[in-house]
């Protein structure tokens, strides 16, 4: 076995009405270095991990044992760029990777659709998992026998994400929104869904942003738990960019500006906020990749 790496990017689940739908590819990335060794070796966090309970290998030995594959004994150094707990699909990527590389060590040749249904059986839901396989922007859903997705790579925006010190539990984010929503009230909320959708289609930028900012299915119950919320929406408009949206479940927020005007927003709004990395993200359009490392 020659030695290889496996890249995972991270993801921006919902953009807005896009809720537990839409996912987004971003230029953030896991990194498992693989090399053959005598017994199983993990680094992670710069030390070594018992694989037993390491999040990524455990994922690794359900898809072999699923598929019934033996795996060969190997060294795995794992690098993290995607913060954790931030909104930015940090365990999908970690699911894609285990999934990888049992698919990769067992030569199991599984397909993208089996990659990602074993990926949506684990995360409970395919919007985060769906852009870390096949990058760019995925609409994926969930069927009685099927997971459908679509993916849409010339999106010709520039984003910048604002990454605050605090995690927050997506758990935590999940239990403040409704149970249930009124029939009148659902149907306003797909149809903001819907034009977002139709918007980036036709690339109307504009209106992409607008319908980001009138999201009713979770940013009105979540906005309560996210810091400088409206500053932040409030700031980066001014600063020019077409709308601002909760990353995920938050707390990062994402900001979609006309491309190339990235860097003017971004050194704009490191002025506004004291404690958060603001970063100016690429679009990742490619998903989990193989690379040899030689």
């Amino acid at each position: 076995m020659m030695p290889f790496r496996i890249s995972v990017p991270a993801s921006s689940a919902n953009l807005g009405p896009g809720f537990d739908s839409m996912g987004l590819a971003l230029g953030l990335y896991i990194h498992l270095d693989v090399e053959c060794a005598d017994q199983n070796v993990f680094f992670a966090h710069g030390s070594e991990e018992s694989e037993e309970n390491h999040f990524i290998w455990n994922i690794t030995t359900q898809v072999a044992e699923r598929y019934g594959a033996a795996l060969p004994p190997c060294k795995v150094q794992e690098t993290n760029e995607i913060p954790l707990a931030r909104g930015l699909g940090s365990s999908a990527s970690a699911i894609v990777a285990g999934i990888e590389l049992a698919n990769q060590l067992g030569n199991l040749q599984l397909t993208d659709e089996q990659k990602l249904a074993f990926g949506t059986e684990i995360e409970g839901h395919p919007d985060n998992i769906a852009p870390a396989l096949f990058g760019g922007l995925t609409i994926s859903t969930m069927l009685k026998n099927d997971i459908p997705s679509v993916r849409l790579n010339d999106i010709e925006l520039d984003l910048i994400a604002y990454i605050p010190e605090v995690e927050l539990k997506t758990e935590v984010a999940r239990d403040c929104l409704p149970d249930t929503y009124e029939r009148g009230y659902a149907a306003r909320a797909s149809a903001m869904s819907n034009l977002a959708v139709a918007a980036l289609y036709t690339k109307d930028y504009a209106l992409f942003g607008k319908m980001l900012e009138n999201d009713l299915f979770h940013e009105p119950f979540r906005k309560a738990l996210i810091p400088n919320f409206d500053l932040i929406r409030e700031k980066a408009k001014e600063a020019g960019a077409y709308g601002t949206a909760l990353s995920g479940a938050g707390p990062t927020m994402l900001s979609f500006m006309p491309k190339g005007n990235g860097e003017k927003v971004k050194n704009e709004m490191v002025k506004q906020l004291n404690g958060y990395q603001v970063q100016l993200l690429e679009i990742d359009t490619k998903g989990v990749s193989i690379s040899q490392n030689i």
